[in-house]
């Protein structure tokens, strides 16, 4: 077991995959350095090999797929996940893995947000898309991280021994921000002076379609952590299409006494039924998140002691 894990997931980034490595060696040089080419057409495999990583290959294309072999191969006290673009400064790594070492934090995340991102990030419309996924987490959740999409973070054993990966692309950075917070982990950041991609080097992150994706994720997971609140918000808007629709009925009723619209009144009554079957579906769902939350509980013990036995045999050996 290591004390420390540096893992970097790469897709075509021989021109900053070196720079990485040998800056974490010289900052953290207790750590193993971990490089997963997520099928790269260039030489960033043999790059991160002859600079002294350990590298190994994942096939099943997306950064969710990378960490999750990553998160199930590799075990460690604390673990560091960086991008091998070089815009994330490797010096703060030190104070993240403090955080999770020595203070208990469970995951630490590295905010772009709160120093240089609007200056340094050169994209259109990315400044928006995360202030629109962190107001939107934050709300949903009721929770108080200030970067969610940031690929720069920081995790105790614990965290990525329960953590589910669901996500095969770059979603994965919002799955883990929604599993820490409804997990009542311990979360904290660590402000971080981002800088863009050197010139030549592209990101593999679209926009508009990768940002979609996110949204998408925002929306199932809100669905699957919160199904009460959810299925509230459904049944409630089902009761107010329902009462536009029998509004007019009951009027024309009370003047004439006569119901005139039977489609109408029958598309009503069906509207206030699946209102019902929500607000039920919502109290079913809520039970079983509460005993999923009670199990997780128990695999947590599980797996602290787990890394109480791998902790003594590594210090044996």
């Amino acid at each position: 077991m290591d004390k420390i894990a540096i893992l970097v997931p790469c897709y075509n980034e021989s021109q900053t995959i070196r720079k990485v490595i040998k800056d974490f060696k010289k900052v953290l040089p207790e750590a193993v350095i971990y490089v997963y080419d997520n099928n790269s057409s260039d030489d960033t495999a043999y790059i991160a090999q002859e600079a002294g990583a350990v590298v190994r290959c994942e096939y099943y294309q997306g950064k969710g797929n990378v960490v999750r072999r990553m998160f199930r191969e590799i075990n460690a006290e604390c673990y560091v996940l960086v991008d091998g673009d070089d815009t994330y400064p490797v010096e703060c790594a030190v104070d993240m893995v403090d955080k999770v070492l020595n203070k208990h934090v469970d995951m630490v995340v590295g905010d772009r947000l709160s120093s240089t991102y609007a200056q340094e990030n050169k994209r259109l419309f990315h400044n928006f898309g995360n202030n629109l996924v962190k107001k939107s987490i934050n709300l949903l959740f009721k929770s108080s991280i200030n970067d969610i999409m940031t690929g720069y973070r920081a995790f105790s054993y614990e965290f990525v021994k329960t953590f589910p990966v669901l996500s095969k692309g770059f979603e994965i950075e919002t799955e883990m921000t929604i599993h820490a917070v409804d997990k009542k982990m311990y979360v904290d950041n660590t402000i971080i002076e981002y800088r863009d991609r050197p010139e030549g080097s592209e990101s593999k992150l679209n926009t508009y379609s990768d940002g979609f994706k996110v949204l998408m994720t925002i929306f199932r997971l809100f669905r699957s952590y919160r199904p009460m609140a959810f299925f509230s918000i459904l049944s409630g808007i089902l009761v107010v299409i329902a009462a536009i629709l029998f509004i007019p009925v009951l009027v024309e009723y009370i003047h004439t006494g006569l119901v005139l619209k039977f489609p109408t009144l029958i598309v009503s009554g069906f509207a206030f039924i699946a209102a019902i079957q929500s607000m039920f579906g919502g109290l079913i769902l809520d039970n079983i998140m509460q005993k999923n939350r009670q199990d997780f509980e128990f695999k947590l013990q599980q797996v602290s002691y787990q890394k109480k036995v791998r902790g003594e045999n590594r210090q044996v050996y």
